[in-house]
């Protein structure tokens, strides 16, 4: 019998792909706040790193603002950095950079240039850290030009993706919550007893039960940070009103392109996005917008869109779970619907 081999952890395929671009290309660069050895970052995302490539793996002082903006920099002058914020809530303090810098610097010189520039963001909830440490904040960068927002899945391989997000000569934004970072990641194909899962294209993870091929009635549309959860609810749904559910996880959030999704949309009876965040220019209401104005005269019904509650994230984990969209809220919302 052959030995058994270790299922890979999400945090560790980041890690491997991480180690991987440094190694393929001199032009790529890590900055952060506490990355260097021993430590290796607040999630270990960076362990390894700055021992095998010292002097690319930066460590930086405390500001967003200051070490984004030297990120936008190395970009501009044609190398490929990496940067890291720490706790995804604090890319608010860099957001004049992003803005005003990173992004407009691709077409204000009067012709394109490339800006091959990634940000880490690790969001979401879940993990009792606080109002301040479990925000997720996609929202607030949706619709700025030339800037590209990508959320993390399980079913991402860590190489491939930044191999992407580094050629794309935009600004991205990588949000990865911090849920995922201790799950396995999913091979395509089976993902459990009941559900497997297939690629439709470059942005886009179909998961549905692995007997029901025709279109579902039901259509659950969710970034990764919030699939586990959406997944758990399908496989209620399923065992206890053996009702069934499709699942469609992104991975590019912006700019979003329904023409993928569209045939899966029209099919089904009714359709959710699920995201972690808050109501209020949210990416599910920005994905609910373009499929009305595309598809209202094939739509079934409108597109519900389910968030977490307008409230700040306590810190007691009783509360956070009250705030924060969960399993519960996602199969109560389908069977009531």
């Amino acid at each position: 019998m052959g030995a058994h081999v270790k299922p890979e952890r999400v945090v560790e395929s980041l890690n491997r792909g991480r180690y991987a671009v440094l190694a393929e290309d001199p032009r790529v660069y890590l900055l952060g706040e506490d990355l260097l050895d021993p430590y290796g970052g607040a999630f270990k995302a960076s362990r390894g790193l700055s021992t095998a490539f010292p002097d690319r793996v930066l460590t930086t002082p405390l500001s967003e603002q200051g070490f984004v903006g030297v990120g936008a920099g190395l970009a501009l002058a044609g190398d490929r950095p990496i940067v890291e914020i720490m706790f995804g809530d604090f890319i608010a303090l860099a957001f004049d950079p992003i803005l005003n810098f990173a992004t407009k610097s691709v077409s204000m010189y009067g012709h394109r240039v490339p800006m091959h520039l990634a940000l880490r963001c690790p969001v979401g909830g879940n993990r009792a850290y606080g109002a301040t440490h479990s925000q997720s904040l996609q929202k607030h960068f949706l619709g700025i030009p030339d800037l590209e927002l990508y959320e993390l899945t399980p079913f991402d391989d860590g190489a491939a993706l930044l191999r992407r997000l580094l050629s794309l000569g935009r600004p991205a934004i990588l949000f990865e919550n911090k849920e995922m970072y201790g799950q396995n990641v999913l091979r395509h194909g089976q993902v459990d007893e009941l559900f497997s899962s297939e690629v439709i294209d470059d942005d886009w993870i179909r998961v549905s039960s692995s007997s029901f091929t025709s279109p579902c009635p039901t259509l659950l549309v969710t970034p990764g940070g919030s699939f586990a959860r959406t997944l758990a609810a399908a496989r209620r749904l399923f065992l206890e009103l053996e009702l069934e559910c499709e699942i469609l996880v992104p991975s590019r959030l912006y700019p979003f392109a329904p023409e993928a999704i569209a045939e899966r949309v029209v099919a089904a009876a009714r359709v959710f996005t699920i995201e972690e965040g808050t109501a209020g220019g949210s990416w599910g209401e920005h994905v609910a917008h373009l499929l009305h104005q595309r598809l209202w005269s094939s739509l079934r019904g409108p597109v519900r869109t389910l968030t977490s509650k307008d409230s700040i994230i306590p810190s007691a984990p009783h509360l956070e779970r009250q705030v924060l969209v969960q399993t519960d809220d996602i199969f109560n919302a389908v069977r009531g619907a």
